[in-house]
């Protein structure tokens, strides 16, 4: 493994296991066996390895969510296709996904948020996506694309979220990626 990449390792895990905010510059050069000046070199500064970190460890996340974002007519598809991707994301990288997560409800002032902010909105405007792309088939949006992305994703984020407190790690299964679209789509037609 070459030191960019053990950088990011160490500082993955240290993010993950205490949050950014209460690991420093120091600790991950010790962690990772690096100089400070080799992490700047390669990052520049703890942003810019923030930065690198989510670009790197989520790169083929965003592309497949696109994909998955296009709605073919059948609305339960697209939203199992959806939550496929944000899941089995979750399950392959737990600990980049469950960061990023954490990073979403950031102060809106620290540093962090703005790093996350464009990933954050990326992930909910392909939600609205696929609710306006729906909305000529469900006679009940009446314009609540954004409302049912919000809520749609907040499942997803939550359901991930108890998960990850659970003592064994385990993957979210089939059936319960269908049983939550269907929960979803139970509610919304109601």
């Amino acid at each position: 493994m070459d030191n960019r990449e053990k950088i990011l390792t160490c500082a993955l895990n240290l993010f993950y296991r205490r949050g950014y905010d209460a690991v420093g510059i120091q600790e991950i050069c010790e962690t990772a066996g690096v100089t400070k000046p080799t992490l700047y070199h390669y990052f520049g500064s703890k942003l810019g390895l923030l930065s690198s970190l989510l670009e790197t460890k989520l790169a083929g996340f965003y592309t497949e969510l696109r994909r998955a974002a296009e709605y073919h007519g059948d609305l339960t598809q697209t939203l199992y296709d959806f939550a496929t991707v944000v899941i089995d994301t979750a399950n392959e990288n737990r600990m980049a996904f469950l960061f990023l997560m954490n990073l979403c409800y950031s102060p809106r002032e620290n540093e962090t948020f703005s790093v996350v902010k464009p990933y954050a909105d990326e992930i909910f405007e392909l939600g609205v996506q696929v609710f306006e792309q729906a909305s000529s088939h469900l006679g009940n949006m009446h314009g609540r694309q954004r409302q049912f992305a919000t809520g749609f994703i907040g499942l997803l984020f939550q359901y991930l979220m108890m998960l990850s407190y659970e003592t064994e790690q385990r993957t979210v299964t089939e059936d319960e990626k269908r049983g939550l679209i269907h929960q979803f789509m139970h509610g919304i037609y109601s």
